[in-house]
């Protein structure tokens, strides 16, 4: 039996996510409502920009067919059988995302050489979910504010007041917590859902025949027909795929079963069945009404008694795929900062209960700029269609190398199966990649801007990090030696000093300053390492290493996960292995602020050393971090050239 098929053998929901809670029926109504707000506001604008975008398509017979074709067998290859079937199978330890997959392979792949530029695209599919992180909300939150124009064409004017005004509320509400609105999420999107499905059966029964769309030869026809506008059109139709990611990424909140049981009866058939009757609707209108009717299909499929209601209803829910965006910018921010690409932040918990609820007051607010500058910038949805996608693709695409590298070389499976499945994700990924490059100048620029400084950040920073304990564990006194000459001669004075090293060869600086400064030491002194492994989370009964080092002093090694908060005080009261318990009133921490300077032989651009100079300046600092005791900390300043 393979890797993958003994995971599938768990049972979802006891192994598979930390964070799981409740019966399997909660589990699916809270997954509806926080996994699928991304996909699911995408009939707002999809079919629309298909034909009304940057590069327009008749709204006639072979068109409408070919364009419903690729949406359904874009859904079918990239959501179904990529994401849901096969991908879903990939858990590190019950979680899921880029930075968990690459975690798992590089774990796996210790020393091959291969390992490098695989975490690489890992980290450059991190970067790009910035971008996409503040497209998703001014492209969701605008569009369905667009649907007022339908109400009521004197609502123009408000339409961007209206989306500034819900945006700015969204990101100020992310402190509070979403514990409150997120127990209304997973109702709301049911209905989403159902309505899309309603709206969409209505104008199927009138023009049933639009069924015959789903056929593979309606895409063919369309590329053999028309292929340049075939393959431009590619750029608009992936917009119907975009927030299959989330599946993945959110898979340690809920479980691989939830996921795929909602996506499978609920969310797809509801997705397909609107834009299934986007296109009947267009169909049954001439030429001329096609034309003024292709400009924003889904509110028109409702009545217009009930398209005020139809334009609330997208709201709540773009807001809601909003928020699941932000949600997951914090989530890959903190893996990001456990697994060594960023430099400590201030991560605040929401909540009491659920570990997975954080706020981090920089990254939210950055988005929030970002996201309001957009819609400023751009005005329309139709002009942010232009910059959204090529983040996504872009993902898209890394996720199949990642995944090439799993099949092969993790999981071993069979090449005859492996090589046409990888060929046919390649294929798809790669003409949808390309069609989106068309939209770099009109926009598509922004989220590869912001991928490339978000890939330089992570990058600088896990550099930074790696030559700084290099040159410290150098510069590093063995500790034998300083014991066997300094326990004797130093005076040893009360209580338990914890002194706090990245490194955990050589002795601290903070403890070689504070000898020679204060001339004494402890009766117990514990050399403090804490380090992140490749897992989400770390066994409680493994997360202490505590080797007695003679003379009172101990070598103690912390384990946490990446999605774990790293308590060390907590931590420490459990530990009785170094004689009596850790009192923290009796308990002092000190911790070494390094000052970089100027190196004879720098690891680094010049540049690369002012930017991590800067970021160290500004990281949170150890204290706070590790949840240390404010009035039992000590801190003592050290110089390291890099």
């Amino acid at each position: 039996m393979s890797q993958a098929d003994t995971q599938d053998a768990v049972l979802d929901g006891e192994e598979q996510g930390h964070h799981i809670h409740g019966s399997l029926h909660k589990l699916l109504i809270a997954a509806i409502g926080i996994v699928y707000g991304d996909i699911g506001t995408s009939p707002i604008y999809a079919f629309r920009e298909t034909f009304a975008g940057h590069h327009p398509l008749p709204p006639d017979h072979v068109h409408i067919y070919g364009v419903l074709s690729l949406i359904f067998w874009s859904m079918m290859t990239v959501v179904t059988l990529k994401y849901v079937t096969i991908i879903l199978r990939a858990d590190n330890k019950g979680e899921g995302g880029s930075l968990a997959l690459l975690a798992l392979i590089s774990r796996e792949a210790q020393g091959k050489s291969w390992t490098m530029p695989i975490v690489m695209l890992g980290v450059f599919a991190t970067a790009l979910f910035y971008g996409d992180s503040m497209i998703t909300p001014a492209m969701s939150v605008l569009s369905a504010s667009e649907g007022l124009m339908v109400v009521n064409p004197a609502f123009e004017p408000l339409v961007l007041p209206i989306s500034v005004a819900i945006l700015v509320g969204l990101f100020a509400l992310q402190a509070r917590g979403t514990a409150k609105v997120g127990a209304l999420f997973g109702p709301i999107m049911i209905i989403y859902f159902a309505t899309l499905a309603v709206l969409g059966l209505l104008k199927i029964a009138e023009q049933p025949e639009i069924l015959w769309a789903l056929s593979p030869l309606n895409a063919v026809g369309f590329f053999m027909d028309d292929p340049l506008r075939g393959f431009l059109a590619l750029g608009s139709v992936v917009l119907a795929v975009t927030g299959a990611e989330a599946l993945y990424a959110d898979m340690g909140h809920f479980g691989r079963r939830p996921i795929r049981i909602s996506w499978v009866w609920i969310v797809l058939p509801g997705l397909m069945l609107n834009y299934l009757g986007q296109g009947a609707m267009i169909m049954q209108l001439s030429p001329a009404e096609a034309n003024e009717a292709i400009r924003n299909p889904f509110f028109l499929l409702a009545p217009e008694d009930f398209r005020l209601g139809l334009v609330l209803l997208a709201i709540a829910a773009t807001i809601i795929a909003s928020q699941a965006v932000i949600s997951g910018a914090f989530s890959l921010t903190q893996q990001a900062i456990q697994l060594g690409f960023m430099p400590r932040l201030r991560i605040q918990h929401t909540s009491e209960s659920a570990a997975g609820q954080i706020y981090i007051p920089v990254i939210n607010w950055g988005l929030m700029v970002m996201v309001i500058l957009l819609v400023l910038q751009f005005g329309s949805s139709s002009n942010l269609a232009s910059a959204y996608g090529i983040a996504v693709t872009g993902a898209m695409f890394i996720d199949t190398c990642l995944l090439a590298v799993l099949l092969f070389n993790i999981w071993k499976w069979n090449r005859l199966l492996t090589i046409p499945l990888l060929s046919l994700f390649f294929i798809v990924d790669t003409a949808y990649f390309t069609a989106n490059l068309t939209k770099v100048p009109s926009g598509g620029w922004f989220p590869l801007v912001v991928g490339l400084i978000a890939f330089t950040l992570l990058t600088t920073w896990s550099r930074g990090r790696k030559l700084m304990m290099e040159r410290m564990r150098e510069a590093a006194m063995p500790v034998k030696v300083f014991i066997s000459s300094a326990a004797t001669s130093a005076s040893r004075v009360p209580g338990t000093a914890v002194f706090m090293t990245s490194t955990p060869d050589g002795v601290p600086h903070a403890l070689l300053h504070n000898l020679k400064h204060n001339k004494i030491l402890h009766d117990r002194v514990i050399l403090l390492t804490v380090k992140i492994p490749g897992v989400p989370f770390v066994d409680p009964d493994k997360r202490c290493h505590m080797e007695d080092l003679g003379q009172g002093f101990h070598r103690l090694i912390l384990k946490f996960g990446f999605m774990e908060e790293p308590d060390v005080p907590t931590a420490l009261a459990g530990i009785t292995t170094c004689g009596p318990p850790i009192k923290m009133m009796d308990t002092s921490f000190f911790l070494a602020r390094q000052t970089l300077l100027p190196s004879s032989r720098p690891g680094m651009a010049i540049w690369r050393e002012k930017l991590f100079a800067w970021m160290l300046r500004n990281a949170e600092s150890a204290m706070e971090f590790f949840r240390l005791p404010t009035n039992r900390v000590v801190e003592l300043g050290s110089q390291v050239e890099i």
